[in-house]
């Protein structure tokens, strides 16, 4: 499901790349466009918001939420007034996407962390209280656990200190980078734990290391809930003996109905988030296109203010963003203020 906080008008004015690629004339859109990861969805929306109000007159950015690689794909289309300038990314950009972003003319970009987050699992204040451990998730919710099809149907088919109550987990699609953080954090990772040997396979056959560690069952345990992260929310609520993945800030926003699910014994919550402790950890980016920096009326702007929000004590904090570590909030600062680029040889 997509959401906005505002809506474009008719059609957009097309831009014109310079020879260079490092601006375009004739820019006829006057509203920033975004889309993206349903995690990072609330946190621009919260900056656009508050740029909006100490502008007046300035319009509103269309915000989209189409999740991670829904979003990417939309943003690398190209350059000009109908394709996005800003991609919100629960993941980095893959070298496989970042390719199509050069075919399509849009090389050049800057990558900006904007904080830390937490795939976090959840159940309804009145759920089984379980504690799991990525061996567990694994064994839940991949398809080929240990190279055979998943059979179980309970969590005490998965673990017999567990509870045989359903495994019913309501998740994000294939095109959330929430989704892709399931599966490279917890999944992998459990997956590893149980049988060492695939780490040596991950590198040399990660076709055979995905089929057996990282794909997600489709037999119905695991539930494609969409991108919308409140639904997940309001499902835990009518169905307490489910799990629900979503990101932290959802986790926070909700605490008075919801429960963090610990892992491993350690319960998502900014601190261990913050530090890595929490298995789930993982960081949040903007991708933005140079060439539209020039074109875009406030663009540049709109970047200076998330800068600006990110701080430990900034409104993105309260909203339930986990602060980056110092060094990296000088770096993306650094990004947003010297344009620079992303080196697409750091991508995989």
């Amino acid at each position: 499901m997509i959401r906005s906080i505002a809506l474009v008008g008719a059609a957009s004015l097309l831009l014109v790349a310079c020879q260079d690629q490092a601006a375009l004339a004739g820019a006829g859109r006057d509203r920033i466009s975004v889309v993206g990861s349903s995690t990072v969805y609330p946190f621009t929306t919260l900056v656009a918001e508050q740029f909006v109000a100490a502008n007046p007159g300035v319009p509103a950015p269309v915000i989209e939420s189409t999740g991670t690689g829904g979003g990417l794909n939309l943003f690398c289309k190209g350059l000009g007034g109908q394709y996005p300038d800003i991609a919100d990314a629960s993941r980095r950009i893959k070298a496989s996407e970042y390719r199509t972003c050069a075919a399509n003319g849009a090389s050049e970009l800057l990558e900006i962390q904007i904080g830390l987050d937490g795939v976090a699992f959840a159940e309804a204040n009145e759920g089984p209280k379980l504690q799991l451990t990525p061996i567990d998730l694994y064994r839940a919710l991949a398809a080929e656990p240990g190279g055979q099809p998943n059979r179980a149907k309970t969590w005490h088919d998965v673990n017999p200190t567990l509870p045989a109550i359903a495994i019913q987990v309501y998740g994000p699609p294939s095109t959330s980078g929430t989704r892709d953080a399931v599966a490279e954090l917890i999944l992998a990772r459990g997956c590893e734990q149980m049988m060492p040997g695939m780490t040596a396979i991950r590198e040399t056959r990660p076709d055979d290391f995905a089929k057996t560690c990282t794909r997600v069952r489709d037999d119905g345990p695991y539930i494609d809930a969409g991108e919308n992260d409140n639904l997940i929310v309001q499902k835990l609520q009518a169905n307490p003996n489910a799990i629900g993945i979503f990101g932290y800030s959802y986790l926070e926003e909700n605490k008075d109905r919801l429960n963090g699910v610990p892992l491993n014994g350690i319960e998502p919550t900014y601190e261990t988030i913050a530090s890595g402790r929490y298995p789930g950890s993982r960081p949040l980016f903007l991708y933005v296109k140079k060439a539209h920096l020039s074109a875009i009326p406030n663009l540049k702007a709109f970047l200076n203010a998330y800068a600006q929000a990110w701080a430990p004590d900034g409104p993105l904090v309260r909203r339930g963003l986990i602060s980056a570590p110092a060094d990296v909030r000088a770096r993306s600062t650094a990004i947003v203020q010297r344009q620079t680029l992303l080196d697409p040889k750091t991508l995989s």
